[in-house]
């Protein structure tokens, strides 16, 4: 099959990317055979093939006609999206605006990143379950700014367990800020990815925003706020019981955190796998998965995960096999 598409001329030069990288990307990923002249696409293969890549031009073309800066990443993701038919349009997806400060726009850049900010906007406790680097923080930060700036909350609350401190910072040099920053310091650096670095210790001193350890957390009621508990894995089931119970009215909660990595001592079982297994099915709770397709750090995060869950399964299986072999 045999189809040509026609390029707005305007919109070449960001579509072909900088030194022609972007349609390197759609020749090494699509099927169909890719000719390029002036601003007319030649499409060649078979009709599957050639309909995808014509699904994925306009996706692209789209993208770039809403003003986005199309990348060889923004390209394989697209890709990506079109080829799991999902149903879902990577130009609605890669153009959902949540926050934007000084030129720089925040939104999700994958599927499973929109399912999980959609998720955030429709339900009030919502859990973002995934690896490094998947942006379960930096977009929960992103939608809690977004909420204090639109006035849907009066404040944002962070926080996170002291895991490596055993929560009893006293052992620690310094005031009670120098013992407990280290392990504060990621939340505060995504606020200032948000937020004018000015206006935050303004913000904090009148209590508008306050970060703390999840020690902090107890005996409270929490009104009209977003709060955010990060590195929940890190929390035992007793603690994230507590944590969960101090929502009050008007507040919306977001806790994210990676069961693959639990630093927790012994054999402590992680609050977030306990939450998972004893919360599914409630009404107005969501449980948002993401992967090592999500991840939106250098390529080789993504090669790390997916490494280190192969070795987990093939650990798990070992034991398994160890285990039927001593029970003969």
């Amino acid at each position: 099959m045999r189809s040509v598409v026609e390029l707005p001329s305007a919109a070449v030069p960001a579509l072909l990317g900088s030194t022609d990288g972007n349609l390197r990307v759609l020749e090494d990923a699509l099927a169909a055979d890719i000719h390029v002249r002036g601003d007319v696409v030649t499409l060649t293969g078979s009709s599957a093939d050639v309909a995808l890549a014509e699904r994925v031009l306009d996706e692209l073309i789209t993208l770039v006609r809403r003003g986005q800066q199309l990348t060889p990443d923004a390209v394989r993701r697209s890709i990506g999206m079109l080829t799991q038919d999902s149903g879902q349009s990577p130009a609605e997806v890669l153009s959902l605006d949540i926050l934007s400060r000084r030129g720089k726009t925040i939104r999700p850049k994958t599927l499973n990143q929109k399912r999980y900010v959609d998720a955030i906007d429709a339900h009030t406790i919502v859990f973002g379950m995934g690896p490094a680097g998947t942006g379960k923080t930096y977009l929960a930060m992103a939608k809690a700014v977004q909420a204090l700036q639109g006035k849907k909350v009066s404040r944002i609350i962070l926080t996170r367990p002291a895991v490596e401190a055993g929560e009893r910072l006293g052992f620690l040099p310094g005031t009670l800020h120098d013992k407990i920053d280290p392990y504060l310091r990621p939340l505060h650096d995504a606020l200032h990815d948000m937020m004018d670095p000015e206006a935050i210790p303004k913000l904090m001193q009148a209590g508008v925003i306050e970060v703390a350890p999840l020690a902090y957390m107890r005996g409270r009621t929490l009104n009209d706020a977003f709060i955010i508990l990060d590195e929940a894995q890190n929390t035992t089931p007793e603690q994230m019981k507590m944590f969960l119970t101090r929502l009050g009215f008007g507040s919306k909660v977001v806790v994210t955190g990676d069961i693959t990595q639990v630093d927790l001592p012994g054999h402590t079982n992680s609050g977030l796998r306990a939450a998972s297994e004893i919360l599914t099915g409630i009404d107005d709770i969501h449980f948002s998965m993401l992967d090592s397709s999500d991840v939106v750090r250098h390529r080789l995060v993504t090669e790390i995960v997916d490494a280190y869950a192969r070795h987990d399964a093939d650990t798990a299986g070992n034991r398994a096999d160890r285990r039927r072999k001593a029970g003969r």
